[in-house]
């Protein structure tokens, strides 16, 4: 399969996920505003789909619910997927949390305080 095809389907699925974390999940702990989809990565064959998630939550408890949360929620993602995206297997949705965020605020803390200040 050509990887472009794979690119194309991956933000396809990136899109319908975000949406339906947005508009159709109704569990307390998943709070939209908090999440953010980073990347989706499909595999060859389209059976598997890795959503790496970045969740902006300063307690680490809630975080960890909110992964938990959305990855009970992987069943009726991937059928509401299926709903969506037009493809003859729906692929296995695996929720991954990504740190990738958080970790380039945190080097771009550290550069800012290592740095001195340029006056004007």
């Amino acid at each position: 399969m050509s990887s472009s095809r794979l690119y194309r389907v991956a933000g396809q699925i990136k899109k319908e996920i975000s949406e339906i974390i947005r508009d159709e999940i109704k569990d307390p702990r998943v709070i939209p505003a908090k999440t953010s989809i980073t990347e989706v990565q499909v595999s060859r064959d389209l059976s598997h789909a890795w959503v790496y998630i970045s969740i902006f939550e300063e307690n680490e408890g809630e975080r960890n619910a909110i992964l938990e949360a959305l990855q009970k929620a992987a069943g009726f993602i991937r059928t509401e997927v299926g709903k969506r995206v037009r493809l003859r297997h729906i692929p296995e949705i695996h929720i991954i949390s990504d740190h990738s965020i958080e970790y380039g605020s945190h080097i771009d803390n550290v550069l800012k305080s290592i740095m001195p200040e340029k006056e004007n």
